[in-house]
């Protein structure tokens, strides 16, 4: 990780770490980097936070100050501006978006001009331009300013290919959807109407603070709630920026991103579309999903935490399938990013051919308890890098042996240390992950709430 790029781009408190000069900056780089040797043409979208403006202006008239033409979705999914740049002629595509963050927080995403996350020797030249005192890029004069282009077709387009990948009408089932307030306002309830789903949407009403409030992947606990009180077949929940799916079964159970992996890794198995039988996962995911692939057969590889991790190894191996727990997961033959949306077709596609409840899918999975605590601290690296909280963790490894692990490690977009404990029962879980935490609060790591 950069100065400013985490796992997933520039992402901070708006004017605050992530201010509009540095928007500036970057579209002038991008514009003038991609514009070298012809007009460079980038593609902007944004969530529905406040600040997504702002910012979309800001990067629209560095990159138009450069020489590059500027094409805007507007309000619309991290997936659809990566489509968008992999299915058409831009040189590269921006998304403002903090994610799963709350409303005050923004990020700049940039994909590359294949639709995937931008290299990491390029992020490092665009923080150094960030940093510079002195601004050598050229400005565009006269008939070589860019200019900004509507481009909310291009959003209409993505719509199109989401729907062309179900295999099958949904005429019949009942399915909810939790849109966050986010991206996925503009997009999913649309593709599952037009496939003939009775659909039933809840916190698809953005107002630019609510977003991933009490709602979203992050807030299951309200789709749940709503599926059981509709009685929905099921339901899906996608973050700020729609990149996300995790999913609801009947009964209102959480099926989280290791359970989709499973269900649809099983799937694909059985009908000879997944490569060398083999799943990409992160060191998050749960021991039960290793168990249960060891038991039908399905070999995995695992990353560092971010689904970019996960994309480098599917791409270098040729994998179709790969994720994170927290709901990214990618279909390599279908997209180059997570997609919330595309997740959600796939998982339905699984249960319309198998023709069954979702719970009787993932009967033969089993978790082991897990508990993720995050800690905000003042300086996450030297907080994970201190010998005492080191010493501490190697104590909770020698505790559980073969029988748990322990994981700690740095939030790559937030000010946050993230200590996970898996063991076979939930309270030693509590125990020793509180073992670790009281270290790092001891030893002045952590801020005040």
């Amino acid at each position: 990780m950069g100065k400013y790029f985490g796992t997933d781009g520039f992402r901070g408190e708006a004017n605050i770490t992530l201010n509009v000069m540095h928007a500036f900056k970057v579209g002038r780089f991008l514009g003038w980097y991609y514009g070298q040797k012809h007009k460079a043409k980038i593609v902007i979208g944004k969530d529905t936070r406040r600040s997504s403006y702002m910012f979309e202006d800001a990067l629209s008239a560095g990159m138009t100050a450069s020489g590059a033409d500027v094409y805007l979705l507007h309000v619309t999914p991290t997936p659809s501006v990566a489509y968008i740049v992999n299915s058409e002629d831009f040189d590269c595509g921006v998304m403002v978006s903090a994610s799963h963050n709350p409303y005050y927080d923004n990020g700049i995403k940039v994909i590359n001009g294949n639709g995937q996350k931008l290299e990491a020797d390029l992020e490092e030249k665009i923080e150094k331009y960030i940093d510079s005192e002195i601004d050598t890029l050229p400005l565009a004069t006269r008939d070589q300013i860019g200019r900004t282009v509507d481009y909310q077709i291009g959003r209409t387009r993505y719509i199109g290919y989401l729907m062309s990948q179900a295999t099958r009408s949904f005429k019949g089932m009942k399915i909810g959807l939790d849109c966050s307030n986010g991206s996925a306002s503009s997009v999913a309830k649309v593709v599952f109407d037009a496939l003939g789903a009775k659909t039933f949407v809840i916190h698809d009403t953005p107002d630019g603070t609510n977003i991933n409030r009490g709602c979203g992947s992050t807030h299951i606990d309200s789709l749940q709630e709503f599926v059981k009180e509709q009685g929905l077949d099921i339901g899906f929940a996608y973050d700020g920026d729609a990149d996300r799916c995790l999913a609801v079964n009947e009964h209102g159970e959480l099926v989280d991103g290791d359970s989709i992996m499973y269900l649809c890794g099983k799937y694909m198995k059985e009908k000879g579309e997944l490569p060398n039988d083999t799943v990409v996962t992160t060191v998050m995911s749960n021991f039960g999903l290793y168990k249960a692939f060891d038991r039908c057969g399905i070999k995995y590889e695992k990353t560092a935490v971010g689904d970019k991790y996960v994309y480098e190894a599917m791409c270098l191996h040729g994998y179709g399938l790969g994720g994170e727990n927290s709901g990214h997961i990618i279909f390599s033959k279908n997209a180059t990013t997570g997609d919330g949306v595309l997740t959600s077709l796939k998982v339905m596609e699984v249960l319309l051919e198998k023709k069954t409840k979702i719970s009787m899918l993932l009967s033969d999975l089993q978790k082991y308890p897990q508990l993720l605590v995050n800690i905000k601290v003042k300086d996450k690296i030297k907080a994970r890098l201190d010998e005492d909280v080191q010493k501490a963790v190697k104590m909770v490894e020698q505790k559980l042996g073969d029988d748990g692990r322990i994981l700690v490690r740095e939030s790559g977009t937030e000010p946050l240390i993230r200590v996970m404990v898996e063991a076979g029962k939930e309270s030693l879980c509590e125990e020793l992950t509180q073992e670790v935490i009281t270290v790092i609060k001891k030893k002045g790591h952590a801020v005040a709430e």
